[in-house]
């Protein structure tokens, strides 16, 4: 099988390679890149691996001129910024001991011996540079019918790194085939090692949550997530029934993962949230049972989490957001107070601030609609 792709095209990469088997290395596409060229899905980043050790390939890739970052040379990794593209390089590794969190590696020679140490077969594939598909472990197949599953044994993949559980649900939720359902044996695995996950930073949590939740639609992972104890240890007291529903409400609008996990709820602290986040994230969760306006939260908050709270308060009270909702938060957005400190004057000081903030509190209880004569009375 050959894959068709524009970045097969890029002449500084295939430069690369040809330094590389040039010299006598392999030089293989591998990972995302490959993935989503046979599932037709966006390429974001361009991944190589080769035999080649960091030292050839950073002699392979100066001698065409391109500039060379260590990024992880210790690993085997370095970056090569090859004209307008950033190309990472590894060299084929093997596992010697993993602890659930992460491994000691040493280079290896065999691509069969790198696929091995990958957590999916859908992410054990490989192209040479004519996009011809190389496939050490018969993971073509998998792809193909969009069955996400382990490679080789998934209770030992799964110990060599927890967080291969959150990867596991959120390559099914954006790659796998809602007809097959989940791998029964990777989530009965998943399920036998959630203990692990408490092992893993908040960071790494994070980031997989942020991408599960990112997905067309996450509803159906989540539920499995909940059933098997895995959600409980990422998000306790998390409740994905409300999911599905949020999905439906949002129709053509761009999901956002941040509006899906107010709907999830549990206890967000256990996730590593920027403060922005955290503050939006609580404006929603509030502003669910809240009696602001959707232009009052949006004069508020932003046009985000007005929305995010539109959509939300119609899934948990599985009610069709009003119809004209957007155009709502729009005037919200364009909205001005009436009231300015010096209209309050001669007061100032807390009184001032007292003032201000009762008539602001008046404003936003009337939808926006009192003017400055009714808050001046």
């Amino acid at each position: 099988m050959k894959i068709a792709a524009d970045w097969l095209d890029h002449a500084e990469t295939q430069a690369l390679c040809r330094a590389l088997t040039g010299a006598g290395h392999q030089a293989l596409f591998v990972g995302g890149c490959v993935r989503n060229a046979i599932l037709g899905a966006r390429v974001a980043d361009i991944d190589l691996t080769t035999d080649a050790r960091p030292e050839i390939v950073m002699w392979a890739a100066k001698s065409l001129g391109f500039r060379v970052v260590p990024t992880g040379i210790d690993h085997g990794t370095v970056t090569v910024l090859a004209g307008d593209r950033a190309v990472e390089v590894t060299t084929f590794r093997r596992d010697v001991s993993t602890d659930g969190r992460r491994a000691t590696v040493a280079f290896a020679d065999d691509v069969v011996e790198d696929a091995k140490r990958r957590d999916l077969t859908m992410n054990a594939l490989y192209a040479a540079p004519d996009g011809t598909v190389v496939d050490p472990l018969g993971g073509l197949p998998d792809i193909l019918a969009r069955r996400v599953r382990f490679v080789g044994d998934a209770a030992a993949r799964i110990a060599e790194d927890y967080l291969r559980i959150l990867r596991f649900f959120r390559f099914h939720a954006w790659y796998g085939d809602p007809a097959l359902g989940l791998d029964a044996e990777g989530l009965a695995a998943c399920a036998a090692g959630a203990d692990g996950l408490d092992q893993l930073s908040r960071e790494r949590v994070t980031d997989e949550m942020r991408k599960l939740l990112s997905a067309p639609d996450p509803a159906p992972v989540l539920a499995a997530m909940q059933a098997s104890g895995v959600l409980g240890r990422v998000l306790p007291g998390a409740d994905a029934r409300f999911v599905a529903v949020l999905v439906h409400m949002e129709g053509n609008v761009t999901p956002r993962w941040q509006r899906r996990l107010a709907v999830l709820g549990g206890r967000t602290e256990e996730l590593r949230l920027s403060r922005s986040e955290a503050k939006a994230l609580q404006a929603v969760v509030e502003g669910i049972g809240s009696t602001h306006t959707l232009a009052a939260m949006a004069w508020l908050h932003g046009a985000d989490v007005a929305g995010d709270t539109a959509l939300a308060r119609a899934a948990m009270y599985e009610t069709m957001p009003a119809p004209d909702w957007q155009a709502q938060i729009a005037r919200g957005v364009a909205a001005e107070f009436p009231i300015t400190s010096a209209d309050l004057a001669p007061l100032e000081g807390p009184a001032l601030g007292k003032a201000l903030k009762d008539r602001q509190a008046r404003w936003l209880q009337s939808d926006l609609a009192l003017g400055k004569a009714d808050l001046m009375r």
